[in-house]
């Protein structure tokens, strides 16, 4: 038995120190973030163990290194002057924050290796964060305004992608809802679809209501739309013509089915007699009665009444613009 606890001790320090070895690679390696999420996970469940001294160690120095790394990068896109940048700044003080708020739970963290708490200099990023949010939500609004006035379907595809991007940051933002709007409309392909009949038959309407159903086909993607009535307001990219060269109609058919069910069911209520004959009462006193049930009967006729129709049909599909 001791033997075994020996041995399992030992299997957890070894894990212990495999743990701190990859927390220094990492660190070792510029990855302060991964370094800091591994400690940080450690340390969650015990601050106070000496074997957690290592990861305290690591997450001193990759929360430090991390800040500066950070605020290298800002202070240079804020030199470059690019509007572009906007976006990384903000989400670069936004995971700034979220990392100190991860750290801030576990302090104090008292390291017995350094003899002395660990030192982490937490700062208020919020004001940071609402001036950069300011400046990305900026960008996004005319970097979106400038693909809309190149007037290509593709161009609004894209501004519209933006737009949903600057909602996500900020919903509600002036008109963004109006002219994302318009980008997915002025990005869709509309597609007129057109029933030409040359079977020199008559088509039954329901029929050709049932053919020129689009949810029939499940054509209608994010960026394509499909009409079957041309809208005066819209300008048609495609045409699709369903040229009808035969259908063929079979007769009805009847198809009968006989079944024979049964169910019981409650049919009323009856008393309840003792062994002298007697109506037998319950501990208050009252009459005891139960439910009376029987077993009813039926046969049950199922007609099905079908029809089929084969459609042959050449469809041609039309560039509306070069015909």
């Amino acid at each position: 038995m001791k033997k075994l606890l020996y041995i399992f001790s030992l299997a957890l320090l070894l894990a212990g120190c495999n743990s701190v070895k990859k927390n220094q690679r990492l660190l070792a390696q510029g990855n302060y973030e991964k370094a800091i999420e591994l400690a940080v996970k450690k340390l969650q469940k015990n601050t106070s163990s000496k074997k957690k001294d290592g990861h305290i160690t690591v997450l001193e120095k990759a929360f430090q290194k991390n800040v500066d790394k950070a605020t290298r990068r800002i202070s240079f896109l804020e030199k470059q002057g690019n509007a572009s940048g906007a976006k990384e700044i903000y989400y670069t003080y936004q995971n700034l924050a979220y990392i100190q708020d991860k750290i801030r739970p576990l302090l104090p963290i008292y390291s017995n290796t350094l003899k002395r708490d660990a030192e982490f200099t937490l700062k208020d990023y919020s004001s940071k964060i609402l001036d950069a949010k300011k400046g990305y939500i900026a960008y996004l609004y005319d970097e979106a305004g400038l693909y809309m006035q190149y007037q290509t379907r593709k161009d609004y595809r894209t501004a519209y992608n933006i737009y949903c991007e600057l909602e996500d940051v900020q919903p509600n933002y002036k008109d963004v809802s109006l002219k994302k709007e318009n980008a997915r409309f002025y990005g869709t392909d509309f597609v007129l679809i057109d029933l030409k009949n040359s079977t020199n038959q008559i088509i039954p309407t329901s029929l050709e209501q049932e053919l020129l159903s689009i949810n029939t086909y499940g054509l209608d993607k994010f960026w394509t739309q499909y009409h079957t009535q041309q809208d005066s307001a819209i300008d048609y990219m495609y045409g699709v013509t369903l040229n009808f060269k035969e259908i063929t109609i079979a007769p009805e058919k009847l198809n009968e089915i006989q079944q024979r069910r049964s169910k019981r069911i409650k049919d009323g209520w009856e008393y309840v007699y003792d062994s002298n004959g007697n109506v037998a009462k319950d501990s208050l006193g009252n009459d005891i009665k139960k439910d009376k049930y029987l077993t009813i009967s039926a046969r049950v006729m199922m007609i099905t009444q079908s029809k089929s129709a084969a459609v042959g049909a050449e469809v041609v599909y039309t560039n509306m613009k070069n015909k």
